[in-house]
């Protein structure tokens, strides 16, 4: 992945569901999402657990079919055997770019998101590519 092309997406998207969110702060999720929100992204928490609560001021829904609007990316903060299923569910809900935060590569999501005409980033952190490639807000 080029520098240009993750510099693309993260210019282009504005609504981010981020899969995996927790209410703990020390989680790498919780930082994330805080960033995002800070750099003027929309960020819907997803969390089974967290369902009906709010996190960071934002409704956390239950998963990513119980979002009532428009999503650009679906960054992901689960394990590398989920990543197939958020794929699947990210393509379902019209999303345009599947994110896979940093350790989680999974080549078969990879392959399915893109046939389905997604843009895929794998083992990358936004957090740490909005500053290294200059966008901070």
């Amino acid at each position: 992945m080029s520098d240009q092309y993750i510099a693309d997406i993260l210019e282009k998207v504005k609504t981010i569901a981020l899969v995996g969110a927790s209410e703990k702060t020390d989680r790498p999720s919780y930082k994330v999402m805080e960033y995002l929100l800070n750099q003027g992204y929309k960020v819907i928490p997803v969390s089974p657990k967290l369902s009906g609560q709010t996190l960071l001021n934002q409704s956390v829904v239950g998963q990513l079919s119980d979002i009532k609007q428009p999503v650009d990316m679906v960054d992901v903060f689960r394990n590398v055997e989920a990543a197939y299923g958020v794929a699947e569910e990210a393509i379902a809900i019209g999303a345009k770019v599947l994110w896979l935060q940093k350790g989680i590569i999974n080549e078969e999501a990879k392959l399915l998101a893109e046939k389905a005409g997604l843009d895929v980033v794998m083992d990358c952190c936004p957090k740490i590519e909005i500053p290294r490639l200059g966008m901070e807000k």
